[in-house]
């Protein structure tokens, strides 16, 4: 048995393949297998992947169910004690399996551990440090579009971006799996969330660096798809994981980031795209898929809320 699976999902993702699996297949790490997801792809990814991996475990799936539930198939398939994912449109330096190993091995109360995403288009700065999210229910990109020298340093984060992330696999027990509701978009900070309300650490280790395209599949920074699902979710995200005094404590600072976030979209022209999301968030909301509440980890909602609060000034001051 490997000691890591790579679970990768895949959706039509044929021009990165070449560049991704031969940064796989070049690393320093060998102890590890290769599980790809695919979501109903209809190019010729498959040649691909059986050229340059042909060990790789291939799982077709019948349609396209985004993300999530692509990478809870690789998951459950895997019998490794630790689950690396990884989009499809990376490449990777020859010691990122190994860092990323070395990282989440240092303390046994890490549940995962966020690369290094440098921007393939620009590679002296940031794609993403590890994720955080505020009381204004935004989840944000650490470091994004920053310069890659201020992000040096090992240090815990609000959760990993699943793009590039090394997980521990016993502990998906006690978090569950990805919630395959979100479809795509929050589901790593989501799954952070409810590790980190369990007592355990995200951790960003800068010594994994991968290069992502990003927006390879559904096209820019701000598209129509990106949008909806992101401001479904978002609202979705924060009901299911706080308890109801946690939510009327944080429901101002909840509204107020809504309506900046509906006027920043509005002066793009996807302001009702963007409420209309909000509103599919909220008929999402359902008490019978709040997380569970449970009183030995009532200090960990504690410990959250004061950096859900402390998070607004990293948002706006870096």
């Amino acid at each position: 048995m490997a000691k890591v699976s790579v679970v990768i999902p895949n959706y039509n993702g044929e021009k990165f393949l070449e560049d991704c699996l031969g940064s796989l297949k070049a690393q320093t790490y060998d102890d590890f297998e290769l599980i790809i997801v695919d979501n109903a792809s209809k190019d010729n990814g498959r040649e691909i992947i059986n050229r340059i991996f042909p060990e790789a475990t291939l799982i077709k799936l019948e349609e396209n169910y985004g993300f999530s539930k692509a990478v809870n198939v690789g998951i459950r398939v895997s019998e490794a004690p630790y689950i690396i994912l990884l989009n499809n449109d990376t490449r990777l330096e020859a010691d990122f399996v190994e860092n990323l190993v070395k990282a989440i091995e240092r303390d046994n109360r890490i549940f995962s551990v966020s690369a290094r995403m440098l921007r393939m288009d620009d590679p002296g700065k940031i794609d993403s440090a590890g994720d955080m999210y505020c009381c204004l229910g935004w989840a944000f990109a650490r470091g994004k579009d920053r310069a890659k020298e201020g992000y040096d340093k090992k240090e815990e984060v609000f959760s990993a971006c699943a793009g590039a992330a090394i997980y521990r696999k016993d502990l998906f027990k006690e978090t569950g799996l990805f919630d395959e509701k979100h479809f795509a978009y929050l589901e790593d900070v989501d799954i952070g969330y409810r590790a980190r309300i369990n007592g355990y650490i995200n951790v960003y280790e800068p010594g994994a660096v991968v290069y992502h395209a990003g927006r390879g599949i559904s096209g820019s920074r701000y598209n129509r798809f990106k949008i909806d699902l992101s401001s479904r979710n978002n609202v979705y995200m924060a009901y299911k994981n706080m308890p109801l005094i946690q939510l009327l404590i944080n429901l101002p600072f909840l509204f107020a980031g809504t309506v900046i976030k509906a006027l920043f979209f509005t002066i793009k022209g996807e302001g009702m795209t963007y409420l209309k999301g909000v509103g599919k968030g909220i008929v999402l909301c359902d008490k019978r898929k709040k997380y569970p509440f449970k009183r030995e980890n009532l200090i960990n909602y504690v410990r959250i809320q004061l950096e859900l609060w402390r998070n607004v000034f990293i948002r706006f001051l870096g």
